[in-house]
């Protein structure tokens, strides 16, 4: 049996030629040092190294050749490849810290500059508290409902037991819409509260009816700490079968406990109104005192505060909106939501929630 021929002289492959290789690294050299980016010098190195590239195709033709040739051969594509790698790894670090140093420059920030950001928006803490006071009634399964602001005077009057020659009614105290002509007969006023929206409620979605109608209105005050001539108010409506004056106690004392917190209770005083029969004075338990300083800046020392009216609802106004009385009973309330604002956070003076101050809105934030 002969032995292996030692003396072959293999043939070359053409990819493995000393003079093919050193083509192959010069023409990826310089398309290394070319690349002007990291993405341009990432395209090069799939080119020039990746599996498809002109090197890693003669690794394979290493596997074709005789035993004593891959030695050889192997050590020349190696080395051509490490050129290669080594090359593009130095071109890799050169465009790295090229880029941190554009970065550094191009995104630099000033810290001496003065701040440019612009404060952030309030809402009025008028509407931040109608939105409270709306979202507690929403929690006892109660309805809101609004309504205009320029309502007809039978709504406003008439709908609610008003007589002809009630006070309110008087051009001191209630702003007449004019006429075209000048005239004072257009049947519209400023609504004087929110009442007309009850009365409109009972006739379009009749009853049982849970409803407040929280909204501004407009009286023909003068504007000093106390008054203003348009201002906010909140009132209830409750009309169902079987509606006693302790149904309207007990929601009331829900309401003062939701909106001054837990303790504060109410209690009613006997008064009129023409559209409550009963009717009585709704006060507050002293929220700051409890009753017991005399120098109580909220309550005068009285420890009660005076916050809205109250009743059973007339049933004069259940008969002019369809409703039998002998059927169905409701109860009424009413309170000021700037009053309750002030109480709530001691502010004294209503002008100043008018008065557009950016300063004082920014001092309540997003929530009452």
């Amino acid at each position: 049996m002969s032995g292996p021929n030692t003396n072959f002289d293999p043939v070359q492959v053409a990819a493995l030629e000393p003079e093919a290789l050193e083509a192959n690294v010069t023409a990826a050299l310089e398309a290394i040092e070319a690349a002007s980016s990291l993405e341009e010098l990432k395209a090069v190195r799939t080119a020039h190294q990746g599996d498809k590239s002109p090197l890693a195709l003669a690794n394979r033709e290493i596997g074709a050749l005789p035993p004593s040739a891959k030695a050889d051969a192997g050590k020349r594509v190696g080395a051509a490849r490490s050129r290669v790698a080594a090359a593009a790894a130095a071109r890799q670090g050169e465009l790295e810290a090229e880029r941190d140093a554009r970065i550094l420059i191009e995104e630099a920030v000033d810290v001496t500059l003065p701040a440019g950001r612009r404060p952030l928006g309030r809402r009025h803490p008028i509407e931040l508290m109608s939105t409270r006071i709306a979202d507690i009634f929403v929690g006892m399964g109660w309805e809101i409902a609004e309504g205009p602001e320029i309502e007809a005077e039978w709504f406003n009057f008439d709908a609610l037991n008003f007589d002809a020659d009630h006070p309110a009614r008087q051009m001191q105290d209630t702003f007449y819409v004019a006429t075209p002509d000048g005239g004072t007969d257009s049947g519209l006023v400023l609504r004087t509260h929110t009442s007309p929206v009850q009365a409109r409620a009972l006739l379009e979605r009749g009853v049982p009816l849970y409803i407040a109608c929280p909204g501004r209105v407009f009286r023909t005050d003068d504007l000093d700490a106390t008054h203003m001539p348009a201002f906010h108010q909140v009132e209830g409506l409750a009309i169902d079968k079987g509606l006693t004056m302790a149904h309207l106690k007990g929601t009331l004392d829900r309401l003062a406990s939701e909106i001054f917190g837990e303790g504060i209770t109410t209690r009613l005083r006997p008064a009129y109104f023409p559209f409550t029969e009963p009717s009585a004075e709704m006060d507050l338990r002293c929220f700051v005192c409890r009753g017991t300083d005399a120098d109580c800046r909220a309550c005068k020392g009285m420890g009660w505060i005076e916050w809205g009216g109250c009743g059973m609802v007339n049933h004069n106004v259940l008969r002019a909106t369809g409703i039998d009385p002998q059927v169905y009973s409701g109860f009424a309330f009413g309170m000021g939501i700037d009053r309750a604002l002030m109480f709530r956070t001691g502010v004294a003076d209503m002008r100043d929630m008018i008065e557009g101050d950016v300063r004082f809105n920014a001092q309540f934030g997003m929530e009452i």
